[in-house]
């Protein structure tokens, strides 16, 4: 006669276990860049949108305060700054916010002349995602304006003229003109705080190389950016701080 079967118990049950995966919401807090990093970003940034102008005196004290760390990350921060040409280092004093010299513009605007123009010309005919991008930027760099972010304006700048040397698809030129963002981000802050007039010409100007690259006319996209770029020669001529 065959066994009757086992009654059914609480371990031959089919119920999954609870499940031990924290919920989504209990996610960890992102984690933060290393204190020297985060010292170095203050101030860079703050210096770039001249929060801290040319001529000004930063402590180790005040910095650590204002970004919530010890004395150390902020030297070596500092220390990296000053490789980068933008504070000089004075022991047991600070470091002094170095301003733009009249020579710095110079060699920046030269230096963008000639391959900014090489660029305008390369980029004829233009490819319609350049045209589609530049055509973003610049109603974004309109729209910072009308808001009074000159800050987010000039770097807004700095990106319509590096996406016509990027299509021109040198990496090594792209790389050269890479080089000159800081200072860039930093004179263009500069000319928009001491001649606001001059940001609705930038906008303009930029509207004009942006028709010529449409049009295909290389030899005027070239001459605007000449206009448009050699204009920054009136701060070499004493007016940059």
């Amino acid at each position: 006669m065959p066994a009757a079967p086992a009654p059914a118990t609480a371990s031959t049950s089919t119920t999954a276990p609870a499940s031990t995966t924290a919920p989504a919401s209990a996610t960890a807090p992102a984690k933060q860049p290393p204190a020297a990093e985060r010292v170095y970003q203050h101030v860079k940034q703050a210096v770039l949108e001249r929060r801290y102008e040319g001529g000004t005196l930063l402590t180790e004290g005040e910095l650590a305060a204002d970004v919530g760390v010890s004395r150390t990350p902020v030297r070596e921060a500092l220390l990296k700054l000053e490789v980068e040409g933008l504070i000089k280092l004075y022991p047991k004093k600070g470091a002094l916010v170095l301003p733009v010299s009249a020579q710095e513009i110079a060699d920046v605007v030269e230096t963008r002349l000639l391959v900014e123009e090489h660029a305008a010309r390369k980029a004829v005919p233009a490819t319609p995602q350049l045209i589609a991008r530049l055509e973003e930027l610049l109603r974004e760099q309109k729209a910072q304006a009308e808001a009074g972010d000159l800050a987010g304006a000039a770097t807004t700048d700095r990106c319509f003229h590096a996406e016509i040397v990027r299509s021109g698809g040198n990496a090594i030129l792209s790389r050269l003109y890479d080089q000159l963002r800081d200072r860039q981000l930093r004179m263009g802050v500069a000319v928009m705080h001491s001649h606001p007039d001059r940001i609705a010409k930038n906008i303009a100007e930029h509207g004009e190389i942006l028709e010529a690259l449409r049009a295909g006319n290389a030899d005027e996209a070239a001459a605007i950016v000449h206009r448009h770029v050699g204009w920054f020669q009136t701060l070499a001529r004493g007016e940059a701080r």
